[in-house]
């Protein structure tokens, strides 16, 4: 790998790390000014939602100048949400806004892969990535989680520099001053970002013309015989992913007899899985050979089935690590597939808007869909074999897609594996 992607890498790694870690800050503030409990899970909601309503604006905005300047600026927007949470602005509206960075953030993080490097590496960078961002969410909860313990917390606020009033007095405050360094962390790197020196398309101004080219782009991924088939396997995995993080708490609770605290961990052990899925995806799987780790998305929605038979915890690590495992096996090769196939059609920036709209839209729907399961009192272990069975089904069915899409014409054939751009 050329020496930029390692800076992408590490701009990548502390944005995503302050943005979890202050998500336990944001839900330890909550807290502190005792907001009712569902504000908690709203904290998601208020973060996700600007991938979907600005979906048609921020891919343009991330084509519209050099990737690096993109990432600066949304890292710049999300230390803005930081610095509102630290001067008393309400957790859920300062959450929004580092939502809003972030929504301009993945655009540039994913679009800049196409852009700098060869379409056979786009497997390899994406494994990468994923195995990075994973570990981000696992080191930003752990670090969140320190920050806001009263011992650990005691000794930073004792913390004062000569001469100098921090005017840090709350764990809430001290948390987000520490976020925020890590955010600057990110900003530092986000400068020295190469510049791959692809042609940009000026922004237009008119929002009914981005609202108008984001729906032509969108229809034309969806029609697209490879880009329908990557859009639709991601498009599921993270709506089901984001499921399967309440899913596997309730689950633990109902079934293993563990606390919020533990149950909570064995999410650290599904994300162990993904990153390790991921790095080995990028190491065996090239760009052409990507669409054949399909059945591996059904197979994962039936091994999520023998959940409801496990009651000890022996079982239930190497288990999740499994389904973890095969989670990231085979989205990591869709991802890369979908890149390319965007960059090909409609740009990089415009094609990770697209992706983000669609992905973030099922993780609203499912996510909603499994709150209205449980308000209904629905045994968790129907709500596991629902959820095994309708991932199972809606991969065979875009796997027998793909098969009539190569009945038709064989696309796979011109997905490029050389050593060339």
């Amino acid at each position: 790998m050329p020496f930029g992607f390692y800076i992408i890498m590490a701009a990548q790694f502390f944005s995503a790390l302050a943005d979890n870690a202050l998500l336990i800050a944001a839900i330890a503030a909550l807290r502190e000014m005792q907001a009712p409990a569902e504000y908690e899970p709203l904290l998601k909601t208020f973060f996700t939602v600007s991938y979907v309503i600005l979906a048609a604006f921020v891919g343009a905005f991330a084509d519209s100048m050099p990737k690096g300047r993109v990432m600066f600026i949304s890292n710049t927007i999300k230390i803005a949400g930081c610095s509102m949470m630290f001067f008393g602005a309400h957790p859920l509206l300062a959450y929004a806004v580092v939502g809003l960075g972030a929504a301009a953030y993945s655009p540039a993080k994913y679009g800049i892969l196409t852009e700098y490097l060869p379409h056979r590496l786009l497997v390899v960078a994406n494994g990468w990535i994923e195995g990075l961002t994973v570990g981000a969410i696992i080191l930003g909860v752990v670090i969140g989680g320190l920050l806001i313990r009263p011992d650990i917390a005691q000794h930073l606020l004792a913390f004062d520099f000569p001469l100098f009033d921090t005017r840090v007095d709350t764990i809430g405050e001290m948390a987000v001053c520490v976020v925020a360094v890590l955010y600057v962390l990110a900003a530092v790197f986000n400068l020295y970002v190469p510049d791959t020196g692809v042609d940009h398309k000026p922004l237009k101004k008119n929002p009914l013309y981005l609202i108008h080219e984001f729906n032509h782009c969108l229809a034309l991924l969806w029609r697209d015989r490879l880009g329908q088939i990557s859009l639709a396997v991601t498009t599921l995995f993270w709506g089901a992913g984001a499921t399967l993080q309440f899913i596997v708490i309730k689950w633990a609770e109902a079934a293993l007899g563990l606390g919020l605290s533990k149950s909570s961990m064995l999410q650290g052990v599904v994300a162990v899985g993904v990153a390790a899925g991921a790095i080995i995806a990028a190491k065996f799987i090239s760009l052409r050979k990507s669409v054949r780790v399909i059945p591996l998305g059904i197979a994962m929605g039936l091994i999520v089935l023998v959940m409801n038979f496990v009651r000890d915890m022996w079982l239930a690590v190497p288990l999740l690590i499994l389904i973890g495992g095969l989670s990231g096996f085979f989205v990591v090769p869709m991802n890369a597939l979908l890149q390319h196939r965007g960059h090909i059609l409609m740009g990089a920036g415009h094609s990770i808007a697209v992706q983000n709209f669609n992905e973030n839209l099922s993780i609203l729907v499912m996510t909603g869909l499994y709150y209205l399961m449980i308000k209904m009192d629905m045994s968790i272990y129907w709500v596991l074999t629902l959820f095994g069975l309708f991932v199972s089904g809606l991969m065979y069915l875009i796997h027998k897609r793909h098969h009539a899409n190569q009945a038709q014409r064989d696309d796979v054939q011109h997905l490029d594996d050389s050593a060339h751009h």
